[in-house]
């Protein structure tokens, strides 16, 4: 029987090594058990039902904008890929950006390059600066690969770890949830809760600098998140229950990261 444990505990910590993998910019370890292949096609497919059943906004400007800063910011991502040698990701992506009708003040970004905005967003960005700071955040969260990291993690506290494989068959309605988790969609406090204030942090981060790269002024992001903040004055969960960083902490954070940002900017990058 100790035998037994022992190999289990070998094959457990095999596992986690060999499923490491490090975040772009920050260098982070991280956990990644998803094979891409299945996190895409998952992706893909949760993304065209969403769209099936939403109605996509008919504001030709406001479109327009979504799908102009979108492209900037993801050709930024795929430019800083390739300056650090790591332009074999950028087959993994498949650029969309849609804007959705709904009063939502809300975005979200998934697998593959597949981002929405919300109309509900839309008055509090004000102007492009503004969505490149949402837009950079989402797009960010891909290119950091938290969604594969969150789901890695519910698959460990579900199953122990057991391959997708079988997840996907044995449990599918389960396996079904943890990836609507991993992207923002019925996230509960428990083991995943820290993990989610570390993403959005360091989306925060990522986000400025691929805005940046893209030409669009980081400084707009302090400024972004004081509307925000104005927006839900008396209505914002604590922090420890919260899946983002209280307002004015994430205000400070990004100050602290805006000398680092304004290098890439005033490099004129993506003018």
């Amino acid at each position: 029987m100790r035998f037994i444990i022992t190999a289990c505990l070998c094959l457990f910590i095999l596992l986690l090594v060999t499923a490491c993998a490090s975040v772009p910019i920050t260098g982070r370890q991280q956990l990644q058990l998803v094979p891409t292949g299945t996190l895409l096609s998952m992706s893909n497919q949760q993304y065209s039902e969403f769209l099936d059943q939403h109605e996509l906004s008919d504001d030709e400007e406001q479109v327009q904008m979504v799908k102009d800063v979108g492209n900037k910011i993801a050709a930024a991502v795929e430019q800083y890929l390739v300056e650090e040698g790591l332009e074999e990701e950028i087959e993994n992506y498949d650029w969309e950006f849609h804007l959705v009708e709904d009063e939502a003040v809300n975005a979200f970004a998934m697998p593959g390059g597949k981002v929405v905005i919300f109309t509900g967003i839309m008055p509090v960005a004000e102007n492009e600066n503004g969505l490149a700071v949402i837009m950079g955040h989402e797009i960010a969260h891909v290119v950091a690969n938290h969604g594969n990291e969150r789901m890695s993690q519910g698959l460990l506290t579900q199953f122990g770890g057991i391959a997708l494989a079988t997840a996907l068959r044995d449990y599918p309605a389960t396996t079904q949830s943890l990836f609507m988790a991993a992207y923002g969609a019925g996230a509960q406090i428990g083991v995943l809760l820290p993990y989610s204030r570390l993403h959005e942090s360091e989306a925060d981060h990522l986000g400025l600098i691929f805005m940046a790269i893209a030409g669009y002024d980081p400084r707009e992001a302090p400024r972004f998140w004081e509307r925000m903040s104005a927006k839900k004055q008396n209505a914002a969960p604590p922090e420890f229950l919260s899946t983002h960083p209280a307002d004015q902490r994430r205000i400070e954070n990004l100050e602290e990261l805006l000398p680092e940002a304004m290098e890439y900017y005033r490099k004129g990058a993506g003018n």
